[in-house]
């Protein structure tokens, strides 16, 4: 062989992921930590069990994820991405102002409603600090999927002809939607009315100019 001839050099280690396959095994983490989470409670599981039950070592998952804090967090994105596309889909298809913010606030209950274990795991986890949870919520992207409810309840203000101010109205129906769906969630057993109902008075109090 020609000493001058270029040589074939071969590359050590695992050649680089994709970005795909990066969000793949970032996906079925976050997965498998669902299903342990809300088997067992975020506390409960340690990032040893959960790298045995996703088939992975624990330096993998430090790989993909600084602290079980994180993957928690990815946890709740994927919940809030699902809410928020479906809320974008009611307020499509509702063109009078007042009946499309019903639509998104009975969407915003029932979505909880239908996924009890997922309104655990978001709001009710233990182990879970205050600094922890205010990192998540100042998310910009996820602030921005909030805008269906507030850009909603402006419409429907503006029917109305009403002057409040849109940001407080705004705080006043999360508060009184968060509330409806925590207690029917977690005081079941008493006779609550209808949630369409209990929507429908929470966006009517809203609404109403002397509130």
């Amino acid at each position: 062989m020609n000493k001058d001839s270029p040589k074939t050099v071969k590359s050590r280690g695992r050649p680089p992921r994709s970005d795909q396959d990066v969000a793949k095994t970032r996906q079925r983490i976050a997965d498998c930590a669902l299903r342990l989470f809300q088997a067992e409670g975020y506390e409960a599981v340690s990032m040893r069990r959960l790298a045995q039950e996703a088939g992975c070592t624990v330096m993998t998952l430090y790989r993909h994820f600084d602290a079980k804090i994180d993957i928690l967090r990815q946890i709740w994105r994927n919940v809030f991405a699902e809410l928020f596309d479906q809320l974008d889909a009611r307020a499509e298809q509702e063109a009078d102002p007042i009946e499309r913010l019903n639509a998104v606030a009975l969407g915003y209950v029932e979505f909880w409603l239908a996924r009890r274990d997922r309104y655990f795991l978001v709001f009710m986890s233990s182990g879970v600090s205050q600094d922890d949870v205010s990192v998540f919520v100042a998310d910009d992207d996820l602030l921005l999927r909030f805008n269906v409810l507030q850009e909603s309840l402006i419409a429907a203000l503006n029917a109305t002809g009403s002057e409040a101010d849109p940001v407080l109205r705004n705080q006043v129906l999360m508060c009184s939607l968060n509330g409806i769906a925590h207690n029917l969630i977690t005081i079941s057993a008493f006779p609550w009315a209808d949630p369409e109902a209990l929507v429908r008075q929470a966006v009517l109090g809203t609404l109403r100019d002397d509130a």
